[in-house]
């Protein structure tokens, strides 16, 4: 599905066409380097570099054993840039990711005073290991790292580095002892994708490379400047107001007291996505767009990164939990519903 329409910039940079293929070419030799330690799960690889080039953090659920943690490692190596991974346990306090105030004493004078020691959020690329096992003060503190780039510890404020991004991990089983993220605090990720098993090629593969030699240290690709640049590309692109009004009636179908909503969103929803789901919407269809060697986003490009956008955002209601709905189908309503402007 294509559509050619009015097209309004995003930004005060146009997008050429040398930056196009920069951007291609980068993105494919990232690509490229991922596959050489990760076999398939292309999907997820494309949609956590997607959140990633449009700025935002994202969301990984998969079983354990699926080589989340390694995916994301790997992308940090192959971007060069700073990597840390925080494993989220029931005893984590905040100061324990942001840093903390500690007595020093200066070897000169002699005299004692406060330095601030940062925490492992002082990175990059921040990997939050299975996040929902952490108390809500600690997921708080991480939260507002997300959003505002910058951590307060006594009363003092230190900006994280840019870029920042959190890549967080949740394990759907085993949900004893687990602080399941409240809503306000999923809203904050940009998507959350959901990586399978493998396919039976594949997990032949996986047993086959990783069972052998002793893989090779991934080299990297691309660095801060280059992402800071691309992530200004995404912005730049151009996006019709059509392609924007199809994001924006997504969000609103998902809505249950809007005229937009369909009738399984009336029935088996309690809430729907804010408008933060149509500017994500939006972000990552531009970015999928570019990633595809497009400079304009298309309706396909909304409809593709929708799914990623709402399954954390609407919230089923006891109907849907008694009729046995999965937040999947809901979506696929959604999806279907929507009108696509004409």
């Amino acid at each position: 599905m294509t559509q050619q329409a009015e097209k309004t910039p995003a930004g005060s940079r146009t997008v050429t066409e040398q930056d196009l293929l920069k951007f291609q070419k980068g993105y494919a030799e990232i690509k490229k380097r991922i596959h050489g330690v990760i076999v398939g799960q292309d999907d997820a690889i494309d949609m956590t570099l997607c959140s990633m080039l449009a700025g935002g953090h994202c969301l990984i659920q998969g079983v354990p054993g699926l080589a989340k943690t390694l995916m994301m490692h790997s992308i940090a190596q192959v971007l060069d840039m700073s990597f840390n991974r925080i494993q989220f346990t029931p005893d984590l306090m905040p100061s324990d990711i942001t840093g903390t105030d500690i007595i020093q004493e200066d070897q000169e004078t002699r005299q004692r005073r406060y330095e601030f020691m940062k925490g492992p959020l002082f990175a990059n690329v921040v990997l939050a290991d299975e996040i929902n096992r952490t108390p809500p003060k600690t997921q708080a503190a991480l939260l507002q790292a997300m959003q505002e780039r910058q951590v307060t510890v006594s009363g003092r404020t230190y900006e994280l580095p840019e870029p920042f991004f959190v890549l967080a991990t949740q394990n759907p089983i085993e949900q004893e002892g687990t602080y399941p993220l409240p809503e306000a605090a999923l809203d904050r990720f940009m998507f959350m994708v959901y990586i399978g098993y493998p396919k039976p090629e594949e997990e032949y593969r996986i047993v086959k490379h990783t069972t052998s030699a002793k893989p090779k240290a991934l080299e990297p690709v691309l660095g801060t400047e280059d992402i800071l640049l691309f992530q200004d590309l995404v912005r730049a692109a151009p996006v019709s107001d059509s392609v924007i009004k199809y994001s924006v009636d997504l969000a609103r179908t998902s809505r249950p007291s809007d005229p937009l909503a369909c009738d399984s969103v009336k029935k088996y929803l309690k809430w729907g996505a804010s408008p933060r789901a149509s500017q994500f919407m939006t972000l990552g269809a531009k970015a999928r767009a570019l990633i595809k060697g497009r400079v304009t986003a298309s309706f396909e490009d909304v409809r593709e990164v929708s799914a990623m956008v709402f399954r954390h955002r609407i919230v089923p209601n006891f109907n849907a939990e008694a009729d046995g709905v999965a937040v999947e189908a809901i979506v696929q309503q959604i999806q279907q519903h929507a009108p696509v402007p004409k």
